[in-house]
């Protein structure tokens, strides 16, 4: 029998092993896809208001003098200007609510209040985009000329379970959701003391306020 050189059987050795090692190369790298997506935040997060979808690094120009608010800011903090420009009786009304239900463990955070007329145009232009149309963004943000938190005459308060606590006994308060689809909006109704809160829209553009003046998107 005719013997192989050593050379030649290490030469062959080499070769057999070359698709073995590319195939580890390949899974080593499908793996590390994984893993990496894997470790990746998830994009998804929990429903909140239209006014609060933007942080303010995304707003560019506008941040907190125009009424955006950061994480955190409850009815009682007197530097953020979306609380402080709010109208007095309803700020006075929230915190008085906001008192009374720290004995529930309750605690009021502003998620929106008062806002620029630049920063509601803004918010009315992101609401055209996410929704796709004029009619349906209408159903959650009003127009500068029309929109109460412009006028510092309306609140969007977080989290769920003070949203809970008011739709029970905000009225106590003259504190009122004014629509159905959002029940964060609260506004001040001080004849609700006593005759309870009015009944409710199904949405802003079911409110006569809101037919004022039509869309507009202009610049800011």
């Amino acid at each position: 029998m005719n013997q192989t050189p050593l050379s030649a059987r290490s030469a062959i050795r080499r070769i057999r092993w070359l698709p073995v090692v590319g195939l580890v190369v390949v899974i080593a790298a499908i793996t590390a896809a994984l893993g990496y997506q894997v470790s990746q935040p998830s994009s998804s997060s929990s429903s909140v208001s239209p006014s609060n979808t933007l942080r303010i690094e995304d707003r560019g120009a506008l941040g907190e003098a125009d009424g955006a608010v950061p994480d955190g800011v409850t009815v009682f903090n007197d530097e953020i200007r979306a609380v402080t420009n709010l109208d007095p009786g309803l700020l006075k009304a929230l915190r008085q609510a906001a008192t009374d239900a720290a004995d529930d463990g309750e605690e009021f955070y502003v998620n929106s209040g008062w806002r620029s007329p630049e920063y509601q145009n803004h918010l009315l232009r992101e609401a055209i985009s996410k929704y796709g149309s004029e009619d349906e963004a209408a159903r959650w943000v009003a127009t500068a000329a029309t929109s109460p938190h412009v006028s510092g005459e309306a609140v969007d308060i977080g989290h769920s379970d003070a949203t809970e606590w008011l739709s029970k006994r905000g009225a106590e308060y003259g504190l009122c959701q004014i629509y159905r689809n959002e029940p964060w909006h609260y506004e001040l109704r001080t004849d609700a003391i006593d005759r309870g809160c009015p009944r409710m829209y199904a949405d802003p553009t079911r409110d006569p306020r809101m037919q004022q003046r039509p869309i507009a998107t202009g610049s800011e």
